[in-house]
């Protein structure tokens, strides 16, 4: 629906627009994940009277999303496949599609917005309404992607843009929004894992306190991501919040929920927008969100060196999950950077 109300929105202020869908994934039983529902995007299309394409990008979702996601979580860390994905596949499918055509630009329907900061970089801001809000998952773009990129939705809330979808007729102003990966619709990863590696997925080891003392059997790293208290199974007389998994040990270390929080954690695999790499050891006040759902917290970044970020946070930040990202943003909303956080040990 977001899609479909950006190419809308563009058509009515006089653009000529042209609908793709990238094809990335099919599921065992043949059915499309939620991001490949071609019939529907195609619907769409002819509802708006424009031409409409359909790319085949299975073989480098699975090459480049797919197979990354696997590795790291039997490496014992929670990856974050979406911020891989628009990079690496959406944007640099989008824009071939965009150069074949002739096209200037490539829309998209998330919700946020793009901003060319004075020093003449682009970067993505907040969107009015918070709660929707995407740009934790857009941090990784290049210059050169946001350059040839616009996004009408920005200014808009959800409820807005479902009345704009139905008072336009378009075919998906009902569509409920997906909530889960798009390639693990079921939200059942550790299945999804066993079925992609096999003999591959460590088997049960101990679940272990701080100290390396041994208080019970895990099931197999894979079921498991730092923060969780849920199907631990654990009778230690106080709630039990696992605090780090030690892949190299095939062991889980658990704690109280006061052990989940830190002051600092470490990041790498940086990329920044609004300005270029800083230099080593330069400091920069930000605010850092180190989940999709996180409040983003005041914090300073100081660089360790040209691919490593220290950040220490003002107050304590809750279950800081490595694999997971942390994306910096500066005083007006708008993001500085971000990186992969990187294991404590």
């Amino acid at each position: 629906m977001d899609s479909a109300v950006a190419a809308y929105l563009l058509q009515q202020a006089g653009h000529e627009v042209s609908g793709v869908t990238l094809r990335t994934w099919v599921s065992e039983d043949g059915k499309e994940s939620r991001c490949c529902e071609i019939d529907d995007a195609r619907k769409t299309a002819w509802k708006l009277h424009i031409p409409y394409y359909a790319l085949n990008c299975i073989s480098e979702f699975q090459r480049s999303v797919i197979d990354p996601f696997v590795r790291d979580y039997l490496g014992g860390i929670t990856p974050n496949p979406c911020v891989f994905c628009n990079r690496e596949i959406k944007w640099e499918k989008l824009l071939y599609a965009a150069k074949v055509m002739k096209a200037d630009y490539v829309a998209t329907g998330h919700y946020a917005s793009i901003v060319r900061k004075p020093n003449g970089r682009y970067t993505v801001k907040k969107a009015r309404h918070a709660e929707k809000d995407q740009t934790y998952m857009l941090y990784r773009l290049s210059q050169e992607q946001l350059a040839a990129t616009v996004m009408p939705l920005g200014d808009l809330t959800k409820d807005q843009v479902r009345e704009i979808a139905a008072q336009a007729g378009l075919p998906s102003a009902a569509k409920p929004d997906s909530q889960e990966l798009c390639f693990v619709p079921d939200g059942n990863y550790a299945e999804y894992i066993e079925k992609q590696a096999g003999e591959k997925v460590p088997g049960e080891g101990f679940f272990v306190d701080g100290e390396g003392n041994i208080l019970g059997k895990h099931r197999g790293i894979i079921h498991y991501t730092v923060g969780q208290r849920k199907g631990l199974g654990l009778p230690l007389g106080y709630p039990a919040y696992i605090r780090e998994i030690r892949a190299d040990r095939n062991e889980i270390v658990v704690g109280d929920e006061a052990s989940l929080y830190s002051k600092e954690l470490c990041c790498g695999s940086l990329n920044f927008l609004s300005i270029p790499t800083p230099k080593a050891g330069e400091k920069i006040p930000c605010a850092v969100k180190v989940r999709y759902h996180h409040g983003a917290q005041a914090a300073c970044l100081e660089m360790l060196d040209a691919e490593r970020a220290k950040i220490t946070f003002g107050g304590p930040v809750r279950a800081a999950a490595p694999g997971q990202s942390a994306v910096f943003y500066d005083e007006e909303d708008c993001v500085i950077g971000g990186g992969i956080i990187l294991p404590k040990r």
